[in-house]
């Protein structure tokens, strides 16, 4: 399966993890962004980091998608779904990143490196990256989604 181009982003919380993801996807050669913060040390807020992969995402005309990683992957899903056509998930388990993207048209993912451990964040990811929206029963809700964001952002 041909991937999208990811944009990541984690604070210091999730720095760890975030190696363990880098790794993971230059194995599985798949090309991404690295926007986050590069050590502990560095206390930019996740708030700034989401940001910056909403933003790419959007400068790219919604041809990349995002990997999120903070302490629990909330915080970073809701500054994330701030953004116009950003669909951010928390997903600690296969079944929502699954469901993230078959339901939902979820375009980023969200984990959190003090809930998860990486061969986990692994495996979900995997799964999120190896699945995409094909609409059916869903997408009048998603519709509706797109409707409510439009009304929102006028």
């Amino acid at each position: 399966m041909q991937h999208k181009e990811l944009v990541l982003g984690c604070d210091n919380a999730a720095v760890g993890l975030m190696q363990e993801i880098r790794n993971y996807l230059d194995e599985q050669s798949i090309p991404y962004t690295y926007v986050g913060v590069e050590n502990e040390a560095d206390d930019t807020y996740y708030p700034r980091v989401a940001q910056k992969v909403a933003e790419e995402i959007i400068a790219s005309g919604y041809q990349k998608e995002g990997v999120l990683i903070c302490g629990t992957g909330i915080g970073m899903s809701i500054t994330a779904n701030k953004f116009p056509g950003i669909y951010a998930a928390v997903c600690h388990d296969n079944y929502s990143a699954e469901r993230s993207r078959l339901s939902n048209d979820a375009n980023v993912i969200c984990m959190g490196a003090r809930v998860i451990g990486p061969e986990l964040a692994k495996k979900i990811l995997a799964e999120w990256l190896n699945l995409e929206f094909k609409g059916g029963r869903s997408q009048p809700k998603v519709d509706t989604i797109k409707e409510i964001e439009e009304k929102m952002y006028k």
